[in-house]
């Protein structure tokens, strides 16, 4: 017995090496045969994979692949299969007037997710993320059929109240309140004595992305695909787009980089009807309730207005959806194009569309914050400086707070403003919404408030980056080789 034991641990590290070997074969098979996945990420997972056995194998099932679960997936299908036909939501509404140059763009949005620019929109652009809670409040007080609300982070600071003492008025009275916040990004807020609060009086409450029991999670579909869109509709009549949370600017949770520096958009028009067709297939996904009823309600025809259309990207659209429209507005422009985002950690067609409206002579100007609350984008957003600055692409950072601002404006003609940042993560793992608009009155405000960032920003030259020293530049690099499995 004691030969036939020794015999077999002789043989114990041959064989827990092979065993090693063929999990590691099993996921690089799996890196490989993903689909939509850039050859670059696919490297760089086989490579951590093989580098790192364990350690990379683990990381591979928790981040390897973007699965927010089949049978959320299947909810989420049968909730639009339950709507109404997308063109019916604004039939009979003034016909959308885009010249054709942005012509393609708008197509391109209509294919993400069915929207056809609508006309007869406006706009109205808060003063600041306090004005944007104040004016939300002043429309759920003057809610008289629904309110409906759905936020990634939701804090029980200042803002965070208010929006939900208005909440509480208005289902006491009657309205039909349906409340919906991220199960991660707002974890404190769903636990807290508000969110009961709200239940208590008489709102309907939905987590949405629940995460359950964490170890469980990963093999239902990755936890850190979450629901980033920040929604607000009233009565069918009103909506709010933009990136901000229902927070206040001191942004309790990250005060260190305070003020967080948003825009707020009001919206009335067809295009709320669009937002309340995303928000009701969101809702019907998580709770059993059928919201179609809303979406058939008749609308008010405009006399006037813009034409306008909400982009919904997701786990449910194609990967490369929001890429698409970002790639699609740098190349529509022709004179100026100036972009607004926290986190940019491009994929290789965003890059090359940015400098190549650089090289073209477009006047094209980024504006990142000097301080990031993620070191991991902030590094790998340096390493883009170089090859932007040397197509003369002008680099500026906001030194006034943390700059949240996801905007775009084209020619001072188009815009596009909503929750979806310029890196990976909006693009193959959130829920996102966006509204693209063609209106030169509303884009020259959001111009004069991208404006006014510039002016309390430093500009980037390329003397600057040259300065890095090897050290710095070899971090920057490594963690943008690596942003495909961040």
């Amino acid at each position: 017995m004691a030969f036939l034991t020794m015999h077999y641990s002789a043989y114990l590290p041959w064989i827990l090496a092979l065993g090693q070997l063929a999990l590691q074969a099993i996921y690089v098979m799996r890196a490989l045969l993903r689909p939509h996945r850039e050859p670059a990420s696919r490297l760089a997972w086989v490579v951590v994979i093989l580098v790192a056995p364990f350690i990379g194998v683990v990381a591979y099932v928790l981040f390897g692949e973007t699965n927010v679960g089949r049978r959320r997936i299947a909810r989420l299908r049968a909730a639009l299969r339950r709507l109404p036909p997308l063109g019916s939501l604004t039939a009979g509404m003034v016909e959308a007037q885009v010249p054709e140059h942005y012509a393609g763009v708008f197509r391109v949005g209509h294919s993400i997710s069915g929207h056809p620019p609508v006309g007869g929109n406006t706009a109205a652009l808060m003063a600041d993320s306090a004005a944007g809670i104040d004016s939300i409040v002043a429309d759920i007080d003057g809610a008289k059929e629904s309110v409906h609300l759905l936020f990634y982070i939701w804090l029980a600071d200042g803002s965070g109240v208010k929006v939900a003492e208005a909440v509480k008025r208005a289902a006491a009275r009657g309205v039909a309140c349906r409340i919906m916040a991220d199960d991660l990004g707002s974890r404190a807020f769903i636990r807290s004595v508000h969110w009961k609060e709200m239940e208590q009086a008489g709102a309907k409450m939905a987590r949405a992305l629940p995460i359950g029991f964490p170890l469980s999670r990963p093999f239902k579909g990755r936890i850190d695909m979450r629901n980033h869109r920040k929604i607000v509709v009233i009565d069918n009549r009103v909506t709010y787009c933009g990136s901000q949370n229902c927070a206040d600017a001191a942004f309790a949770i990250k005060a260190k980089f305070a003020p967080w520096v948003d825009i707020l958009v009001r919206l009335e028009g067809p295009v709320v009807r669009q937002n309340q067709h995303l928000f009701a297939s969101d809702w019907m996904a998580h709770v059993n309730e059928d919201l179609s009823g809303l979406l058939r309600q008749p609308l008010d025809v405009p006399s006037a207005g813009f034409p306008a259309q909400v982009i919904g990207t997701g786990a449910a659209v194609r990967y490369s959806a929001m890429p698409e429209i970002f790639v699609s507005l740098m190349n529509a422009a022709r004179r100026e194009l100036v972009i607004t985002t926290p986190y940019y950690v491009p994929d290789e067609p965003i890059q090359a569309a940015l400098c190549s409206a650089a090289r073209r002579g477009v006047a094209t100007t980024v504006i990142f914050p000097k301080r990031n609350d993620s070191w991991i984008v902030a590094a790998a957003s340096h390493s883009y400086y170089r090859e932007l600055l040397d197509a003369g692409v002008r680099i500026h950072e906001y030194v006034g707070g943390l700059l949240h601002t996801k905007s775009l404006t084209v020619d001072g003609e188009t815009a596009l403003f909503g929750s979806a940042n310029m890196d990976r993560r909006s693009f193959e793992l959130n829920s996102e919404n966006n509204i693209l608009c063609y209106d030169e009155a509303f884009t020259c405000v959001l111009r004069e408030r991208q404006q006014r960032y510039l002016d309390s920003s430093e500009e980037v030259r390329a003397a600057h980056v040259d300065g890095w020293n090897r050290r710095r530049r070899l971090w920057n690099n490594t963690i943008a080789m690596l942003g495909p499995v961040l």
